[in-house]
């Protein structure tokens, strides 16, 4: 006996009425976002709109848009429109409109600076909801992938080659059209465009070399201060042992540009820098994000091109908007440590958790519960005294939490939000973008807590 099947009719299908209410659940994420945007100040996005030309689609049709596919991993704007057409949530916050690419990408320039306000206003919400109560928190960074190819960069020492043999050129081509008085060179040779060509190269590279070495001025500033600082604790501590400092001395930094210092030419502002996942290098922006403990919930965010943690820090804890509370306490690995970051988010009123370096793995339970150092002494260096503070049984409870609070935030956001590349370029863009990164992660965590 052959067995039967249930089969699909098509046909049927394709004229079936469906209703919005029927397939989107009232708790779901699609109409929770629409409810939050219902309650945020537009008028700072409101205001730039002009009385001219053909009515414009309300900024919380858009915004709605944004955020719903930066929280599903929808990022592109070809995408998204073409999800208002064939996905029900996309199709249910546009209002059955269907915005062209070009449109919301527009939108998602024009208006990059005014998310800070509203990533601020949404947390005012949270905390209005009962899920955000600002007490201890956790910081950490990653690299994210620029916009802009490796293969588009130079470095500093090729950067003078290419700039030697352009110039050489330009010199002969000029030498050649004086001498060319019966017409020698081919027809097919615009000698001035061919001089021309190399002049603007010439100048793209003059420029290139100019960002280098104000980089390389920088850098060299600030391992200048933290060379100093090394040599300062050196001598404090042969001082207090007296006895001449044993080990190798610190060496200086030496100033300019090192030859592989690269520049980008499609984005000039991404850097290269290391991949954690399989130790090569890229061209990356480096994103940091201030984490609540007890919500989850990212409170403060920035982006930078340092390719060091240590700069990150204060900047990326000074984003903390004060209208949210004052975080009572800091936690940050090793990559931030430094006698700055310490004095830093002191004054700021914090009590930094900071660890001088990295811990084995599977130490055992001796670790934890056994091994109880005594007390620094009253001259003992800053790294001393915060390496006994973390083995406190405070400091080992607060440091634990990373790894349940800010180190899964930065995993969420690249594995399961899936956004590992910015599709803006420059800092003041890319930095925007981020804001929208960490305002869809909130929106997400926020429906969890809601609905949890």
């Amino acid at each position: 006996m052959a067995r039967k099947y249930k089969t699909a009719d098509y046909e049927r299908t394709l004229g079936l009425k469906i209703s919005m209410r029927d397939v989107l659940a009232p708790e779901h994420l699609a109409r929770f976002i629409v409810d939050m945007i219902a309650q945020l100040d537009l008028s700072g996005i409101y205001g730039q709109y002009g009385d001219q030309g053909a009515p414009p689609y309300a900024p919380e049709v858009l915004l709605g848009l944004l955020f719903y596919g930066y929280a599903t991993g929808v990022f592109s704007s070809r995408k998204i429109e073409k999800a208002t057409y064939e996905v029900i949530p996309f199709r249910f916050i546009a209002g059955d409109m269907h915005p062209d690419h070009d449109t919301i990408a527009h939108f998602r320039q024009q208006f990059l600076a005014e998310l800070k306000e509203l990533f601020v206003q949404m947390l005012l919400i949270a905390q209005e909801m009962g899920h955000l109560q600002l007490g201890n928190v956790s910081l950490d960074g990653s690299k994210i992938h620029a916009d802009a190819s490796k293969g588009k960069a130079v470095s500093y020492n090729h950067l003078l080659v290419i700039e030697a043999y352009l110039q050489t050129e330009v010199n002969e081509l000029f030498a050649l059209a004086d001498a060319d008085e019966g017409g020698q060179l081919p027809k097919e040779m615009n000698i001035t465009h061919e001089i021309e060509r190399r002049q603007q190269q010439l100048k793209q590279l003059t420029e290139a070399k100019k960002v280098l070495e104000a980089r390389a001025q920088a850098r060299y500033e600030a391992e200048q201060a933290e060379y100093e600082a090394k040599m300062q604790a050196r001598e404090e501590k042969a001082a207090q042992k007296k006895q001449k400092p044993r080990g190798r001395s610190p060496q200086p930094p030496t100033p300019g540009p090192r030859d592989r210092d690269q520049y980008n030419f499609t984005d000039p502002e991404s850097r290269i820098m290391k991949n954690a996942n399989n130790s090569g290098f890229d061209q990356h922006y480096n994103v940091q994000v201030v984490v609540d403990h007890g919500s989850r919930l990212i409170v403060g965010h920035w982006l930078c091109d340092h390719t060091n943690d240590k700069q990150a820090a204060l900047p990326t804890i000074d984003s903390v908007s004060p209208e949210l509370g004052q975080p009572k306490a800091a936690n940050l690995d090793a990559g931030y440590f430094s006698q700055g970051n310490i004095n830093g988010l002191q004054t700021r009123g914090m009590d930094p958790y900071i660890a001088t370096g990295r811990s084995s793995h599977h130490q055992g339970w001796r670790a934890y519960f056994m091994d109880n150092p005594d007390p620094p002494t009253e001259d003992a260096s800053a790294k001393e005294k915060m390496a006994y503070k973390l083995r406190t049984e405070i400091g080992k409870a607060l440091y634990r939490l990373r790894k349940s609070t800010v180190e899964p935030v930065i995993g969420l956001i690249k594995e399961v939000l899936g956004f590992r590349q910015f599709s803006l370029r420059g800092l003041s863009a890319t930095g925007g973008e981020w804001t929208l990164v960490c305002l869809a992660y909130n929106l997400k965590r926020l429906h969890t807590l809601q609905i949890g």
